[in-house]
């Protein structure tokens, strides 16, 4: 089993998370000059106390149509990344501003918008270290630089999917980056017979 399949079950469990939000009110300052090419809010110093339970609505109310979708389009995944990231970043101290993250992730891998993905992702892993899907962060993470059509880095995959193993060795995340590591540097040609062998 590829460890795909592993990303579409967790958006399907991630989905069924319970939906409720926390009213905390908070101030961020938003670091933008790295990341001027993504997504993300343009803001500093403000407080999003009233407008966590909007940015949170928008965001609830993409994810349920992108699950409707059979085919993604664009410009609505591009409204569904916006969502997902502003209620994540503004209102950051809600439990649930890690799992849009990670939608925001997904989504922004599906229409091949891997530098927003990656930014997403690292956000999710440094800034949520106690974060209970934070080994499925992280694979994704992986899986984006073992992707030759995205990051394309292996090297880096690798140290992910031992970082998974070493700080989660019992989850089945270790289990899929163990499966990841062995297929690291083959074609799909090799993957596919070493698949068939195993049956």
């Amino acid at each position: 089993m590829k460890p795909s399949i592993y990303i579409l079950l967790f958006l399907i469990f991630v989905s069924c998370q319970n939906n409720q939000t926390t009213n905390n009110a908070i101030q961020i300052t938003v670091d933008t000059s790295q990341t001027a090419n993504s997504v993300l809010p343009k803001t500093n110093n403000i407080n999003y106390l009233a407008d966590c339970k909007n940015y949170y609505a928008e965001a609830k109310k993409l994810d349920s149509t992108l699950l409707k979708e059979t085919d993604l389009n664009p410009s609505l995944a591009n409204k569904a990344i916006k969502a997902f990231t502003n209620f994540a970043y503004y209102c950051q101290a809600d439990s649930l501003s890690p799992i849009y993250l990670i939608k925001s992730a997904q989504v922004a891998k599906a229409i091949n918008n891997y530098p927003q993905a990656k930014i997403v992702l690292d956000k999710c892993i440094a800034d949520y270290p106690n974060f209970k899907n934070r080994a499925a962060a992280l694979f994704l993470l992986a899986q984006l630089y073992d992707d030759a059509g995205a990051m394309n880095n292996e090297t880096e995959a690798q140290k992910i999917y031992q970082q998974i193993i070493i700080e989660y060795p019992k989850s089945d995340w270790a289990k899929s980056a163990k499966g990841a590591l062995t297929f690291i540097g083959k074609s799909d040609a090799q993957i596919m017979e070493e698949l068939r062998g195993k049956k």
